[in-house]
């Protein structure tokens, strides 16, 4: 009887923990395979602005190794957000993927891991390809409005973007 009932309270805590999930923010990121062309890697850099056009977080930042010297084609987010602290684009940075569908999670945590307060805020995704083209999608993000999901169409660099929300309390 005893495990029986230590079984039911654990059950219920692991349900009610299911039921508050901290809030998150979930980008699918796909990269085309193009075969025209000579083809590189993208550079890739996905953030956050609030209303003032201020970087908020970055997500993911995907460059070559040695590519340090071509941040600055990712033109927005460079201004925004890369050019200032190369301690933070050490930190951030990741290897160029290939053609595929990638997992972007965002917290809703600031670049300092402090919870953002509701509101409205921009999504930003820039695909930079050497010898290939440029793309910059944005979205605006309403997180008053609780849990949702947009599919964004496919560009010359993106393949769709999902963009999911969860978690949010109404």
């Amino acid at each position: 009887m005893r495990h029986l009932i230590r079984s039911i309270a654990v059950s219920t805590i692991l349900v009610s923990s299911a039921a508050f999930a901290a809030p998150k923010m979930t980008v699918d990121l796909t990269l085309p395979e193009i075969t025209e062309g000579q083809y590189h890697r993208p550079y890739v850099a996905v953030w956050v602005e609030n209303p003032q056009g201020q970087p908020v977080k970055t997500l993911s930042l995907w460059v070559w190794n040695e590519g340090y010297k071509w941040l600055k084609d990712i033109r927005r987010w460079w201004r925004k957000a890369g050019r200032e602290d190369m301690s933070f684009v050490d930190g951030i940075a990741s290897a160029t993927r290939p053609a595929g569908r990638y997992k972007i999670d965002w917290d809703l945590k600031d670049d300092a891991g402090k919870s953002v307060e509701l509101g409205t805020y921009t999504l930003f995704v820039e695909v930079v390809r050497e010898h290939g083209g440029r793309d910059l999608v944005r979205h605006n993000i309403d997180l008053n409005a609780g849990d949702f999901s947009v599919q964004i169409p496919a560009t010359t660099e993106t393949g769709i973007i999902d963009i999911r929300l969860s978690g949010m309390a109404r």
